[in-house]
Formats: structure tokens, sequence, C-alpha cells
């Protein structure tokens, strides 16, 4: 008799653990059409810099857009905290390890103050470029206006975990298809990484969804609350619940992955496993135009009772414009990120983002993995 179980465990894939395949026609990489839609808004580049206070200030997001992408502000960080941020990222940048999540939660402590949030905001806007903040849906009530007024043009709601549904004893919660309504502008909202989660997200009427839930390099949250799937698999699944709700509603929602992508070869990956952008934040973290000063943190690293990120030490390594379009002569796939994605779609048979989707993917031991097998088996007698 076969014993009982108490559940069935699914196997989720990381970008580790896949390989794209060669299509049967090569295409030049230059006749690739990389094109993000969001709503009413094109990008060249499907690339969002995370919103993240290491990452994105007000001048990175003005250059991110002349290159192309689209680089999400925080609103809830230090760029509207603190009159003079650059003050404030020095002293995290020389603080010691032991000390930084404490300081981090004392920084954070302080209040967020409107008119910065106008203020940044209008930096950006009198550059004549997109403007995208974020907001955590506890402060999305109170800010989202705010933001609004003073010229937003796309709002993401984000936090650890995201969901259409919230239960609460203490507080009416952020209702998903009132803010739709209300804004009159692109909405993106995550983080999630299942098909139901994504596809009730969708309903809601939202344009876009963050895919990624514990991949991050200065994330925490699978150690801390042991939460979290897999990149490729959690991309599969929310990509799948874009289709069903297409079918639906003739609705198309971006799926954007984020977190996890280190390298070329992990963005390629994303897009094979359906996203239609990526949000990228330690390889752009190495830019010497991001305010961090080599450093990189999780928007959830100065939790006031549980943190769930750490600073990591990334380094200064190359210009944005190098990290995005090269040249470059590092052959670890963390430069000319774009010139990636256009090489993989042509030799992959891809002239777009959704004939990417369709690129056959492997599951296949990661490369370190093989290097070390192919090692062993020379060294057979």
């Amino acid at each position: 008799m076969p014993q009982p179980k108490f559940k069935e465990l699914e196997r989720a894939y990381g970008f580790d653990e896949v390989a794209l395949v060669p299509g049967d026609v090569t295409i030049n990489p230059d006749q690739a059409n990389i094109d993000f839609t969001v709503k009413n808004y094109t990008l060249s580049i499907p690339i969002l810099a995370s919103a993240m206070d290491a990452i994105v200030d007000p001048t990175f997001a003005i250059k991110f857009n002349k290159l192309g992408g689209l680089a999400v502000l925080n609103l809830e960080g230090i760029q509207t905290r603190y009159e003079n941020p650059d003050e404030v990222l020095n002293q995290i940048a020389q603080t010691t390890e032991k000390e930084v999540t404490s300081l981090l939660q004392k920084i954070y402590s302080a209040p967020i103050k409107e008119k910065l949030i106008s203020q940044r905001i209008g930096a950006i806007k009198q550059a004549g470029v997109i403007c995208a903040v974020s907001i955590t849906p506890a402060n999305t009530k109170r800010l989202a206006p705010i933001a609004k007024d003073a010229g937003m043009d796309i709002l993401v709601v984000q936090s650890t975990v995201t969901t259409a549904r919230h239960i609460s004893k203490s507080y009416r919660g952020l209702i998903l298809p009132e803010l739709c309504q209300q804004m009159s502008l692109p909405i993106i909202v995550g983080n999630c990484c299942s098909y139901n989660a994504a596809l009730e997200l969708m309903r809601t009427g939202v344009d876009g969804i963050l895919v990624g839930v514990g991949p991050g390099a200065a994330c925490t949250t699978r150690e801390v609350i042991g939460v979290g799937v897999p990149q490729v698999t959690a991309t599969l699944n929310c990509a799948a619940a874009r289709e069903t709700y297409l079918k639906e509603s003739d609705k198309y929602v971006a799926v954007i992955t984020d977190g996890g992508i280190r390298t070329g070869g992990d963005l390629c990956k994303a897009f094979a496993a359906g996203a239609d952008a990526v949000m990228i934040g330690s390889p752009l973290a190495q830019a010497t135009e991001a305010p961090g000063k080599g450093y990189h943190w999780g928007m959830s690293h100065s939790h006031p009772a549980l943190p769930r990120g750490t600073r990591v030490r990334v380094g200064t390594t190359a210009s944005l414009k190098q990290i995005l379009l090269g040249p470059t002569s590092v052959t670890d796939g963390t430069q000319n990120l774009i010139g990636a994605l256009r090489t993989s779609m042509g030799v992959c048979s891809a002239r777009t983002i959704k004939e990417m989707h369709k690129v056959e993917m492997v599951i296949a031991p990661s490369i370190k993995t093989e290097g070390k097998y192919l090692q062993a088996i020379q060294n057979v007698p």
C-alpha cells in the first residue's frame, strides 16, 4: 500500500538551471525589435531600473530614460526624506557592515516630505523624459495624488508580495480597481510569482505586473521568512496568466521580471520565459552614475522590526551606457546587456520580444556545475 503524502512539491527553476535552444534560422541582431510598450508609452529598451535608493535618483532617471529605458524613483526613500540625499548616501557607504542595518532603520524612520516628492518628480519632468515612481500599497492612497499632481507618468505600486485581495481588521486596504479609475495613467503592480495571484491582479485593471519574490541580490526574503520562487518558474507562471487574461479580456498586460538578473544570459532567459521587460537592480548599481557609490541595498532592508535585505558591495565597474549598450571588454556578461539580448534573439530566430517568448528552453546544469562535471570526466582514467 503506497504511503500517503502530505504535500507534493513542484520542481522550480532559476536562471542557472535552464538554457535556450538556437533556432533553425539566424537573424542579424540589429534586425531585432526590442521595443516595450506599457499602455501609451513605448520604450526602445525593455529594461526598468529598480526603485532603489542606491540606483535611482533624478539624475540617474534622466540619463537612463535618454538611453531608452525607464528608471523608477522610490517615493518612500532617501530622495523624499532628506533635502540633501547625497550626505545620507555617503554615510551609508562609509558605515561598517555590522552597523549598517541599524543605520538604515534610523535613516528611513525620517518622515516623507510632500514638497520633496514634487521637487524630485519636477526635476525629472523638466528634462522632458518619462517619470515613473514607486509607492508601497500602504502609502499609495496618500502619496499617489501628490505624485500625479507633480506630473508623474507611470505609477508602480510595489511591495514584497502584492495580491488583489487583502485581509485586515484594522483598515480598508488599497482597492486596485478604484486606484486605476482614479489615476487614469499606467499602473504597474508587484511583486507576485504565481499564476492565480498574477491573474487576479490583471483583472483589477492594471497595465503591468512585476514578477519576483526572493531572487534579488540584495533581498533576503527567502532567508528571513522562507518565501520565494525561482525566477524562470515564476515568470512562466505569470506569463501563463497573461495569456489567459488576454483571451478573456482582449487586454495585454505586461509581465516584468524583477530580480535575480545578473548577466546578459539571465536577461535573455527571462524573455524566453515570457517576460515583456525586466527590472534590474545590482547590475545598474555598478554604474558610475548610480548614487549608491558602489553599494546596493534592498527596499526591505530598513524595516523597523523585520529587515529582509542586505547591503551588497557591488563596486563601480563601468558607465551606465557601457552596462546597457557597450562596448565591453569583460567576458562575464555584466556589460552590453542590450547587445546580449539582440544577439540571443538573432541566434534563436526571434525578431520580436513576443517571438522570443516562443524560443525553446531546456533544463540544463549551470555553467559552473557543467564545468566541474567536464573536469571530472576528463580526469577519469
